[in-house]
């Protein structure tokens, strides 16, 4: 984990658990990560790492930007993968 004090938040859960970054002035983090979209949500708890305050923001979840999950089944009785890009 990185000291850099330009960070102002710590990401808790998901993928990117304890991560560090810059807020921009943002209530919501949406991160991509291998094709699904990531996201953290600001809350009002901070916590101190290193001597340095940073604000929480707790996962919400995984989305897949095509609006599908994973193995669910398409109009026309298909299966949805988001990886497949062959079948745009």
């Amino acid at each position: 984990m990185t000291t850099d004090t330009n960070y102002d938040i710590v990401l808790v859960g998901g993928p990117r658990d304890g991560g560090l970054m810059n807020s921009v002035g943002s209530a919501v983090v949406e991160l991509e990560i291998d094709g699904f979209i990531h996201r953290y949500v600001l809350t009002n708890q901070h916590t101190e790492q290193n001597g340095t305050q940073y604000t929480v923001f707790n996962y919400d979840g995984m989305i897949d930007p095509k609006g599908a999950m994973p193995g669910a089944e398409t109009p026309d009785g298909g299966h949805h993968d988001p990886v497949d890009t062959d079948g745009e």
